[in-house]
């Protein structure tokens, strides 16, 4: 496994909020992705047993092999992903995703590895993109949650 990035930043929600977020991981991957940098339009195309296709307008992003370990106080999910932006750059990579509960949020680790992309252009994303695209995800990651998070806490009124 060749890591590419490797970040991590503390989530203002519960580790039960991320657990319930990836119930329907369809919905919260293209939520994710809506909150990346350039992503005009994100539309879920399909959700398998172990699977998700969403389109963008830079392209189809397929992530499969999903896997979700749950274990007190922590979650781990791995995929692979696919993307293709346009027919300009394909990418492969492999992602693993570490929730763990921690000082009354979550802290997430993001470890992408083994990304290939063809072309110029794929090795220009490769040598100089990762930072960039790790800090993204991270970013993305915690926003979603933290907008969940927001929406699930009681209002007070009544």
């Amino acid at each position: 496994m060749s890591v590419w990035f490797q970040g991590d930043c503390d989530i203002d929600c519960s580790i039960q909020q991320v657990q319930r977020a990836f119930d329907d991981r369809g919905r919260l991957f293209a939520g994710i992705v809506r909150l990346m940098p350039g992503m005009t339009s994100v539309e879920l195309v399909e959700q398998t047993g172990d699977g998700v296709t969403i389109r963008t307008n830079e392209g189809v992003m397929n992530r499969t092999n999903i896997s979700k370990n749950i274990e007190d106080g922590r979650l781990v999910v791995e995929f692979d992903e696919r993307y293709e932006a346009r027919s300009r750059v394909r990418t492969t990579s492999h992602f693993l995703e570490e929730f763990t509960t921690r000082d009354g949020g979550v802290m997430y680790r993001l470890i992408m590895s083994d990304v290939a992309a063809s072309g110029l252009l794929g090795f220009l994303y490769r040598r100089f993109g990762s930072s960039r695209t790790g800090k993204a995800f991270l970013t993305a990651t915690k926003t979603y949650l933290e907008q969940q998070a927001v929406a699930e806490r009681p209002t007070g009124l009544g």
